[in-house]
């Protein structure tokens, strides 16, 4: 940790899709609303960042500039990635590694993150492998976080059970969700249904601490019916891309609409307020970036297309992680559930069943 109370955040501004002042001018936003209580260090190549920054003008005091010579490119491989030891990546990841940062923000190469991230960083002890998180959206206004989304294609049983903890001890930090409901997707709610890699992990789920509410479907993560969905990360990133074509599809399908009749633009203009709302809740710049869990320091990876809210977000999103020193609470977590000597008993007197609660008039 660094000093005092004061958390850093390294921002890695190279590597996005539309160049670094978008992610500069987030990571500055947030700087300056964070204030005292963050120090952000920017890494990228000065002779890219030092314009930028040169036409924005007041820069705050807490931000610092760090060089780094190469950028990893999207038509690179992730293995390639790695090798490039003066990336921005490499470079902001061990200022981490140092202890000199308490947290490393990218919208660059993701599996070159991921992979920097493990070798550089290492695991928090006792963590098997790391997983992506994400922050789907649902009826009920509470978010459900979701993972693995993209780390690991094949998993163990004790994979998807270290998963759950680590999601939801995020969700209770991030989101202040207390007790949070996990459930384990598969293709159906009863005991019985998954594949092999579903009943060993429903198993392990079921006698650790964790809020485990059983089995759900793909339509429980919209619907709001838990708190965590757990999963592969093959599995994961299809719904994952799926879920971030709800929001175009709903664009082009209400603007088909309008386009029909004269009634139906009067009614698309009494029901701006609504679609703006909708449209906010499908934006993935509301959450900013996704966290790797399970590696030894906070590590949000952004889409490569964020825009400067997104970043601001990431970047307060890391921060808050930091100071509420997640890495530490899953490692306890993780001792309790996994290798600790003796189990308590979960608190699930919320759930009144082994499964899911739907909502009255709701479809079995």
């Amino acid at each position: 940790m660094t000093e005092y109370s004061k958390q850093t955040v390294v921002l890695d501004v190279m590597g996005a899709d539309d160049g670094p002042e978008a992610i500069i001018r987030g990571g500055l936003a947030a700087a300056e609303h964070l204030g005292d209580s963050m120090r952000l260090i920017v890494v990228g190549h000065k002779e890219k960042i030092d314009p930028i920054m040169a036409g924005i003008g007041d820069i705050p005091p807490n931000v610092t500039v760090e060089h780094a010579a190469s950028e990893v490119t999207m038509a690179m491989t992730a293995t390639d990635g790695v090798r490039v030891k003066d990336s921005s990546i490499a470079v902001g990841l061990n200022i981490v590694r140092r202890k000199q940062a308490d947290a490393f923000v990218s919208p660059g190469h993701t599996g070159a993150v991921m992979a920097s991230s493990l070798l550089i960083l290492g695991r928090i002890h006792g963590v098997q492998r790391p997983a992506i998180a994400t922050a789907f959206p649902t009826s009920t206004g509470r978010p459900c976080v979701v993972l693995d989304v993209g780390a690991n294609s094949d998993c163990k049983p004790q994979h998807l059970s270290q998963f759950a903890v680590m999601g939801s001890v995020y969700t209770q930090i991030v989101f202040n969700t207390q007790n949070p409901r996990v459930g384990l997707l598969s293709i159906g709610e009863e005991r019985i249904k998954g594949n092999e890699l579903i009943l060993g992990a429903r198993k392990l789920m079921s006698e650790s601490r964790i809020n485990f509410v059983g089995n759900i479907e793909g339509r429980d993560i919209l619907a709001g019916t838990v708190d965590v969905g757990v999963t592969d990360g093959f599995t994961g990133n299809i719904l994952l891309k799926f879920g971030e074509s709800v929001l175009p599809f709903l664009r082009k399908a209400v603007k088909h609409q309008v386009q029909t009749n004269i009634f139906s633009r009067i009614g698309a203009t009494l029901m701006g307020p609504f679609l703006r709302r909708i449209n906010r809740a499908f934006d993935y710049a509301q959450v900013g970036g996704a966290p790797l869990l399970g590696v030894n320091g906070v590590v949000v990876i952004c889409h490569g297309s964020s825009n400067a809210m997104a970043i601001t977000n990431a970047v307060q999103v890391a921060h808050d992680m930091a100071k509420k020193r997640i890495n530490e609470c899953i490692h306890r977590e993780l001792t309790a559930n996994h290798f600790g000597k003796k189990h308590e008993p979960a608190d699930k007197s919320q759930n009144l069943r082994d499964g899911v609660i739907r909502p009255t008039g709701s479809d079995n």
